[in-house]
């Protein structure tokens, strides 16, 4: 049963990912060349379109740390153990799909292909000590409760 939970807490932690990297690209109106909510159908013409401003991948990097970090919080709320664990699995995923988008796609610019790796493990990493946080505060006030009783 823990499996389907964990597998269930990651596909969901990466659909918040996606949903908020999708509207980090939805953010300026001029980025838009697409019909579609989601970019990720056109996304070879999107980034053809977008080569030469470096402004949206600036945009994109913001939200894909964004989406990373809630999407770790989101998988470390779910799973019962080894929060931190799967918050950083999706951020390892997460990062495996920014490469394979590197590769398949020459259009990102140089300063992009470098910090994505400085993306997405630290924010998957800092959602999943966020959920760990809030449970250790969580269980202190509860222990500080039943003490008083």
């Amino acid at each position: 049963m823990n499996f389907l939970r964990n597998t269930f807490a990651v596909l969901v932690g990466l659909a918040v990912a996606g949903i908020l990297i999708s509207l980090g690209v939805r953010l300026n109106s001029a980025w838009i060349t697409y019909d579609e909510y989601a970019p990720f159908k056109h996304w070879k013409s999107l980034l053809q379109s977008m080569e030469h401003k470096p402004y949206f991948f600036v945009a994109l990097l913001i939200s894909s740390g964004i989406g990373a970090t809630i999407g770790g919080v989101v998988t470390a709320v779910l799973v019962k153990y080894a929060k931190v664990a799967y918050a950083i699995l999706i951020g390892f995923i997460l990062l495996f799909i920014a490469m394979l988008d590197i590769i398949i796609y020459p259009y990102h610019p140089t300063f992009y292909k470098i910090l994505i790796f400085l993306t997405f493990f630290p924010c998957a990493w800092m959602g999943g000590k966020i959920t760990e946080i809030i449970y250790k505060r969580k269980k202190r006030k509860l222990q500080r409760l039943a003490n008083k009783k």
